[in-house]
């Protein structure tokens, strides 16, 4: 028997106005873009067609039939157990990005591949390259600690002509090491990116999975199944997501010259105290935290560069034009 029918609104507003998710899934033109998608489409209790975000197998056609219909990528998978990042949150941090680099470009996003973003931890899906291309026009250096991501993302990028030579997968040989290793001399950065490990251990990933499950069933999960997969460097490192991008404030200063704009995602609220901390300790020029929400959760990413405002201006004339 039929629960009684939720009401949704037409339009998710908590995502960016230029965010292509903002409506409703149409599992019916989904599936037309990405017929394997069918097999997963079922009526929930509601009525509704939906998937089964419990199913790794379905979380995965999902990703795969939004970035065929709303990128045009064409040819894309992960290896089992791997990161399959929610696509409307991750489009959502490129979307604000370029809101950012608009802000010292007269309100104009720059665009093209004369833009170039550093994604630190591309994981295996190479999912904010593919945005930021697809949108954009940007080109990319993709790094991470992994050699089966970039492996997986080379992958991606050789499939999909779209964007053969607009991304550079680098392995960062030294996992405690961000940007040594990967920014080279010279090399200037528009803009990074990150989706920082959010536990600091298996356990508490694992615990987090059962109340993240648990909320979505609405009833007591005992086994943690990862839904959106992961491996340890993209669900969990020593000292968590706190620890990771105070790393990453205090190895910024090394490249102060070297790069425009640094951002991270920050899940919890409760580390930005001491990232704020960080970034005073670094002299960073100027800090902006710019709040995202999707569904009931909420998040931000903060950004900071090192340049002056004369600086900005003379990057954003001399390189983005």
């Amino acid at each position: 028997m039929a629960q009684k029918k939720k009401s949704h609104p037409e339009e998710k507003s908590n995502l960016h106005p230029r965010n292509r998710h903002r409506t409703r899934y149409d599992f019916s033109q989904l599936i037309k873009s990405c017929p394997g998608l069918e097999p997963f489409v079922k009526l929930n209790a509601y009525q509704d067609a939906s998937v089964d975000f419990f199913d790794p197998k379905a979380v995965k056609m999902l990703n795969k039939a939004l970035l065929v219909h709303f990128y045009g990528i064409k040819d894309w998978d992960i290896p089992p157990g791997f990161l399959c990042p929610p696509i409307p949150g991750r489009a959502d941090y490129i979307h604000h990005t370029a809101d950012l680099l608009a802000h010292t470009n007269r309100g104009k996003i720059p665009t093209g591949n004369k833009i170039t973003c550093l994604d630190v931890g591309v994981g295996a899906s190479c999912v904010y390259p593919i945005i930021g291309i697809q949108e954009y026009g940007w080109s990319f250096i993709a790094a991470d600690i992994d050699p089966v991501s970039i492996a997986s993302s080379n992958k991606i990028v050789e499939a999909n002509p779209a964007l053969k030579e607009k991304v550079e997968l680098r392995l960062q040989k030294n996992p405690q090491n961000i940007f040594l290793g990967i920014i080279r001399k010279e090399e200037r950065i528009d803009l990074t990116v990150c989706n920082p490990p959010f536990h600091a251990s298996l356990a508490e990933a694992q615990a987090g999975t059962i109340r993240k499950l648990t909320n979505l069933k609405q009833q007591k999960v005992k086994k943690p199944t990862l839904n959106f997969g992961g491996q340890k460097g993209e669900l969990w490192c020593e000292g968590g997501e706190k620890k990771f991008v105070t790393d990453m404030v205090d190895q910024s200063k090394q490249f102060a010259t070297s790069c425009f704009w640094f951002t991270s995602l920050v899940s919890k609220q409760a580390n930005l105290s001491s990232i704020y901390h960080a970034l005073k300790q670094v002299s960073a020029f100027e800090v902006k935290t710019i709040p995202m929400g999707q569904g009931n959760k909420t998040s931000r990413l903060v950004a900071w560069t090192f340049l002056s405002q004369e600086q900005q201006k003379r990057w954003a004339e001399t390189k983005w034009q």
